[in-house]
């Protein structure tokens, strides 16, 4: 079976969000998770930044600016819910924000259903030449 790129990466982010899941259940407020799943980072030693705030371009305009949850080590994006169940529309939010920053992987990550429920986005139209790291 062929190993997805940054597949042991994501595992451990997985991981510190069931973590933080098994510790705190669900019913809380996204910014409750969010504040836990830093101090989990800190404590598993994954490097990010908190609420990044990154332009929004078209046609090469600015026209706006998104705030994205987490970017961990500058390689993948991760967006945070805490919502009964994840639907196709907060898919395609997570992935139009990849194609924005054009970030190659992330993970949409729901704390709001009983079991920890998230999903690995792939962005298809990734630039390699124009990313930013």
């Amino acid at each position: 079976m062929e190993q997805l790129k940054y597949d042991d990466f994501t595992r451990r982010i997985i991981g510190c969000a069931m973590k933080v899941h098994s510790t705190l259940g669900n019913g809380f407020q996204e910014v409750i998770y969010q504040r836990a799943l830093e101090i989990e980072f800190a404590f598993n030693d994954v490097s990010f930044e908190r609420e990044k705030e990154l332009p929004i371009y078209y046609r090469e305009i600015n026209i706006g600016t998104r705030r994205v949850d987490f970017f961990i080590e500058d390689t993948i994006m991760v967006e945070l819910k805490s919502i009964l169940q994840l639907e196709d529309v907060h898919l395609a939010q997570a992935i139009n924000y990849l194609e924005a920053y054009n970030m190659e992987i992330g993970l949409l990550i729901n704390f709001g259903s009983q079991s920890l429920t998230f999903k690995r986005l792939y962005n298809k139209k990734f630039n390699q030449q124009s990313s930013k790291s």
